[in-house]
Parts: structure tokens; C-alpha cells; sequence
């Protein structure tokens, strides 16, 4: 039996509930999680949240919600709260009106946070400069590998890993 197989198969056996993502290649296991169970870790850290239409269904574009977050994108927020000591408002998680992709809002992987000098400040002297987005956002690369884009009026934070949790 081939390494990988084995690892693959022991993943599985593992991680049982956890869905895969990915080819058998390539695969790797993520966590989603409820907007309840994300809601509770943000209150535990003091993370904030909003949406312009004050709600949390995940398809409707105007709320905010972290239904079917990937759980390591939950603790990569607590990860930047505790780093940062700063005010931490996430305006964007996984409802629909985001850029599609592997690696979108929809599928757990990003969440959007309002920019403050404190957070920018840490983002802009803590972490790479890596270049200009296809649509023209700076980013910066953590020592995870995590991506900080800056959209102008927030942040758009890619999320591999939870950030060293």
C-alpha cells in the first residue's frame, strides 16, 4: 500500500465527521463549523461583528455569516485578536455576494475585517509585502502563510491555517 494511501485512509479513520476537500492527491481535511459555535469563539476573544442589514442568513448578501466557516479560519481570527490586542470587527464571512473560488468566503476560507490604524499597523509592520492582487489589493503573507489584502475600506483575510493557534 502506497504512503499516501495510508495517510489518506488514516485521515479519514481519524478525523471521522470532517469534510474533505479536495482529490486524492490533494486531499486535506477541513472543519466547518455553525454560525453559533464561530459567534461563541469570536465573544471568547472579543472579536465584534457586523453587517449593513443588521442579520446573519448566508444568503443574503447585505448580513453576516459564519455558517459553514472552516473552523482553522475561526482560530486564525483568535489568533490575530490575541496578537494584535486590537478592535477586531469582522464585516464579512461566508454569505453570499463574495468572488467565488476555492479558497472564497463561501467555502470558509476568508473572512473581511473593518481597518483601524491598530490593526493595519500590525498587519502592514508584522507581516510581507508579497505584491499587488490581479485586482490591484496590496497583500501582505503572515509567517503562516495566511494572506492580508487590503480592499481599501477592510481587510480580506485568507485563511490556510489558523495562524499558529
Amino acid at each position: 500500500m502506497k504512503v499516501r494511501s495510508v495517510l489518506t485512509a488514516l485521515a479519514l479513520v481519524v478525523a471521522p465527521g470532517v469534510a474533505v476537500v479536495g482529490t486524492a492527491s490533494d486531499a486535506f481535511a477541513v472543519t466547518k463549523i455553525s454560525h453559533a459555535t464561530a459567534t461563541q469563539m469570536f465573544r471568547d476573544v472579543g472579536i465584534t461583528w457586523s453587517s449593513s442589514g443588521g442579520c446573519s442568513d448566508r444568503n443574503n448578501s447585505t448580513c453576516t455569516s459564519f455558517e459553514q466557516l472552516n473552523l482553522a479560519t475561526a482560530q486564525g481570527a483568535q489568533t490575530l485578536k490575541r496578537a494584535t490586542g486590537c478592535a477586531l470587527n469582522i464585516t464579512g464571512g461566508t454569505e453570499t455576494g463574495h468572488a467565488s473560488g476555492t479558497y472564497s468566503h463561501w467555502n470558509g476560507y476568508k473572512l473581511d475585517y473593518g481597518k483601524n490604524t491598530c490593526v493595519t499597523s500590525y498587519i502592514k509592520n508584522t507581516f510581507s509585502y508579497i505584491g499587488l492582487r490581479g485586482d490591484g489589493a496590496p497583500q501582505y503573507k503572515s509567517g503562516s502563510g495566511n494572506i492580508y489584502a487590503d480592499e481599501g475600506n477592510h481587510w480580506d483575510v485568507l485563511y490556510y491555517n489558523c495562524g499558529g493557534c
